[in-house]
């Protein structure tokens, strides 16, 4: 009986372990090890929580809460960097303080902003800029101010001309979020409770964000816009869905269809018009996209999830849909690259968590949808966000890779040995064959 060709090949080789044996007939990598520098890298990221909203004190005062001192970052930011480079990331969410930065019109303070971003360009970690996050400074007032969009555009250009050397942004965080808690639920900034304040809150941050991709596009025409926006949405269990909950479920997209100049429902339409989005304002945003590569970056807590029960009770609805299945929405909706921008848990195993957010990735991928990146966050615990930052209470949120001490938490270990698994697969499945790049050919890969 003939010789198998393998048979031969052995033979020849002397065993195992030789091109065409480990990768299939082909060279390559699979996929496996630290995250590397190359532009293809799939963007593995953590995030420096940097929340600064206003609220309301129980004596009605108004008073900051700022997340990066509040979580000791002013005082431990260049360990927080090191942290970042010693897990093996090289992709940082990271928001500049907008509220101590920006003084006043063409009044800046680089100070701090400098040192963290010389450290940061120093270790080679690549920061999503964030600009705005859940707050304004104390000059501006709050999200009902029409002129905050020229403000903030004006101070967007100020980052990107001095620091060149930047090109992933995220203009403004979570618009959704961040006009919903400040003018539909009252709970920062202008603490408003009325839906013409949601929708001029609405028109203010999704023209701030237009008009400051203008503006770093100015100086970086290849500028990448992560936008990150909670993954929402609300299950109600009646027999007759209320009018109420269905406009609610199409709310949670106004946000990107403005961003993005995609048309609304007619019933969204006739609700934002009823609250003062004017036709010429409407027509304004939907003449196009802003400028730069455009990412739908999706944050996903199972508190995103919503249940009503028949007696109107809400409940958590963790893991109903998930991130794979509303996100799947969102991009079929849009057609854009996605990226996990959030996620982490306040109880439970958060190693288990990781990984599951990390299926719901896989999943995507192989569906054929651009999953571009995975975000846990954030890189250190957090305070108060179980109760929305309404009430300076000072409970530590134990959501971080490290806690407050700066010390691994077990999903640290977790993310590490994600890492080491699938650090180097890239952007697109197969992307290196469509640009031009000395890279190592990974054509096994398939993650």
């Amino acid at each position: 009986m003939p010789k198998s060709f393998l048979d031969i090949i052995k033979k020849s080789h002397g065993g195992g372990d030789y091109a065409g044996d480990q990768h299939g007939g082909g060279s390559g990598l699979d996929g496996s090890g630290l995250p590397a520098s190359y532009a293809g890298n799939f963007l593995f990221a953590t995030g420096i929580e940097c929340s600064y909203p206003t609220i309301k004190a129980k004596n009605g005062r108004t008073i900051r809460r700022d997340l990066l001192e509040e979580c000791g970052h002013y005082e431990h930011w260049k360990t927080d960097l090191a942290l970042v480079k010693e897990l093996g990331l090289r992709v940082l969410r990271y928001g500049l303080p907008l509220h101590l930065t920006h003084l006043g019109p063409g009044k800046y303070d680089w100070d701090f902003a400098d040192r963290v971003m010389a450290e940061m360009r120093r270790l080679d970690i690549t920061p999503i800029l964030d600009l705005m996050h859940f707050g304004v400074p104390d000059w501006l007032g709050d999200f009902q101010n029409p002129e905050l969009p020229l403000h903030f555009a004006a101070y967007a250009e100020a980052v990107a001309q001095r620091y060149p050397w930047v090109r992933y942004y995220t203009p403004v965080n979570e618009i959704y979020v961040t006009v919903r808690s400040s003018a539909k639920d009252g709970v920062w900034n202008e603490c408003l409770k009325t839906d013409r304040a949601f929708v001029i809150a609405m028109k203010n941050c999704v023209a701030a964000s237009i008009l400051a991709t203008h503006s770093i596009a100015k100086h970086r025409p290849d500028c990448v816009i992560v936008q990150s926006e909670s993954a929402e949405y609300t299950h109600e269990l009646r027999a007759t869905p209320s009018d109420e909950v269905k406009l609610e479920n199409k709310l949670r997209f106004v946000s990107l269809d403005l961003l993005y100049a995609h048309p609304f429902d007619s019933d969204v339409c006739f609700y934002l018009m009823d609250n003062g989005l004017t036709r010429e304002e409407y027509n304004w945003f939907m003449a196009g996209e802003p400028p730069g590569y455009q990412i739908m970056g999706n944050d996903y807590y199972g508190r995103n999830e919503h249940i009503i029960l028949p007696d109107g009770t809400m409940c958590e609805g963790e893991d109903v849909l998930g991130w794979y299945q509303i996100t799947k929405a969102y991009y079929e909706r849009y057609k854009k690259p996605v990226m996990h921008t959030e996620t982490n848990v306040f109880d439970g195993d958060a190693s288990i968590w990781l990984w599951k957010q990390w299926i719901n990735v896989l999943k995507m991928r192989c569906d054929g949808v651009p999953v571009l990146g995975f975000t846990w966050y954030s890189l250190i615990d957090q305070v108060d966000w179980d109760v929305q930052l309404a009430e300076k209470r000072g409970g530590v949120n134990p959501c971080g890779l490290f806690d407050l001490n700066r010390k691994p938490r077990p999903v640290a270990k977790a993310y590490r040995q994600l890492l080491e698994e699938f650090g180097q697969i890239t952007i697109v499945p197969h992307g290196e064959v469509f640009e031009v790049t000395d890279q190592p050919a990974r054509l096994k890969v398939e993650i």
